[in-house]
């Protein structure tokens, strides 16, 4: 079994600067710049062979690069249940049909579909019991977030590691994404 998800990773451009911004809530988990991404689809664990054809839908993608930037702050859950803390994704229509077919090549390849809402993000930190008055003040000091236009020509695999200090993540293989008048997509291995 392997613990997988469809993700596009952040040039260190954008990464680098969410840097200064993750501080001012005790005991939160900051993630660290190399493991900063957006999720496109989570497929979670499954078998050596499902992640075999999941690997030969995700190559069989064709869409086209994606402009795309980062715009303001928020969380997941309410009161003591915050579990997050992320950096938005301005609204994007390359992005929501990308993650459309990375949902569309996971149903492919036998997996279950998602049943939540799409919501592109960068998650910032992991919470366990965090004040949610200091959550709600992070979430005021980085609400007006905003980063400079960034071309994604590419989407990963990602294999998922959990350790002591949290996830650790692993690019197991590129798709390319296709360029102005390229008409293809290919994949290949980050090895």
């Amino acid at each position: 079994m392997i613990r997988l998800f469809a993700a596009l990773g952040l040039p260190p451009g954008i990464a680098a600067p969410l840097a200064a911004r993750q501080n001012g809530i005790p005991g939160a988990r900051w993630r660290p710049p190399e493991s900063l991404h957006i999720t496109l689809r989570f497929f979670g664990e499954i078998a050596e062979d499902v992640a075999a054809d999941l690997d030969m839908e995700l190559g069989a993608i064709s869409a086209a690069a994606i402009d795309l930037s980062l715009s303001g702050a928020g969380c997941f859950g309410e009161g003591r249940d915050i579990d997050a803390v992320w950096a938005g994704v301005a609204e994007n229509p390359g992005l929501n049909r990308l993650a459309r077919a990375c949902e569309a090549a996971a149903r492919r390849a036998g997996l279950k579909p998602e049943t939540r809402r799409y919501h592109p993000h960068v998650t910032l930190a992991y919470l366990r019991r965090a004040d949610p008055l200091a959550v709600a003040g992070w979430i005021q000091n980085h609400n007006l977030l905003r980063s400079p236009v960034v071309r994604a020509e590419s989407f990963g695999l990602y294999s998922s590691h959990m350790g002591r200090e949290g996830s650790r993540y692993h690019l197991e293989r590129v798709y390319r994404l296709e360029k102005a008048g390229d008409g293809r997509t290919t994949g290949e291995s980050s090895v």
